[in-house]
């Protein structure tokens, strides 16, 4: 079962900033999963759509401009980091998946994405992921999907093979070791979100998951 670290350490440092990325690669952790909104042409790494969580602004993401968004504090002094920011930081030493938060994310990361192909970056350090299925299937193909969940639904399946996707990504409170089971034998990879305390880590461990997002990597052994 490999940790996939939540908005990076988000746990020990501001969430979706380059001190959580950095944090998450020196806790060895094998995937940073990270939230991405388009504006004005710049793919920026922030999760919510309102900006009083996470930052010292205040309204909504889309309705603020781009300098304006990038002179803001994330927490402890930093920024909101692009894309851009972060894959270079990252610098192979972990995969990336890439949430498509925002509406029209989808083709401007394509194109980011596929500058970094041409740059000698291998497809499968990248994952693209959604809740926004419409979005999602607007995704590169060569880069792995992953089809997210928040809520029971009877069209797991349905929507995972309608997207040829790589895993089905789900809340910690729908899991169960046959939902686990099924999407195994449909060729699916199983990746929970977010799983932070040890009892529920080893529950994840014992069900078969293959991956956890996790806001302290550490604690994934």
């Amino acid at each position: 079962m490999i940790c996939i670290g939540h908005r990076g350490a988000s746990g020990y440092a501001p969430e979706n900033t380059l001190a959580a990325f950095k944090l998450a690669v020196t806790m060895h952790c094998p995937w940073i999963e990270l939230d991405v909104y388009a504006v004005e042409g710049e793919l920026l790494v922030i999760h919510d759509d309102t900006l009083e969580r996470t930052t010292n602004g205040h309204g909504r993401v889309m309705q603020t401009s781009l300098a304006t968004l990038r002179s803001l504090d994330a927490g402890n002094g930093q920024q909101i980091p692009t894309l851009s920011e972060v894959i270079e930081q990252i610098d192979h030493r972990a995969g990336i998946n890439i949430e498509l938060k925002g509406e029209h994310t989808a083709l401007p990361v394509n194109r980011l994405l596929n500058d970094y192909l041409s740059r000698g970056w291998q497809a499968d350090e990248f994952m693209l992921s959604s809740f926004d299925h419409e979005e999602l299937k607007l995704g590169e193909p060569a880069f792995e999907r992953g089809v997210l969940f928040d809520r029971a639904s009877k069209d797991y399946f349905k929507t995972t093979a309608a997207l040829g996707a790589y895993s089905l990504n789900v809340s910690m409170r729908l899991v169960k070791p046959a939902l686990v089971e099924e999407a195994h034998r449909r060729g699916l990879k199983v990746f929970v979100y977010t799983v932070n305390e040890a009892d529920d880590i080893q529950r994840m461990r014992d069900f078969g998951v293959d991956g956890i997002f996790c806001n302290y990597p550490d604690r994934v052994g």
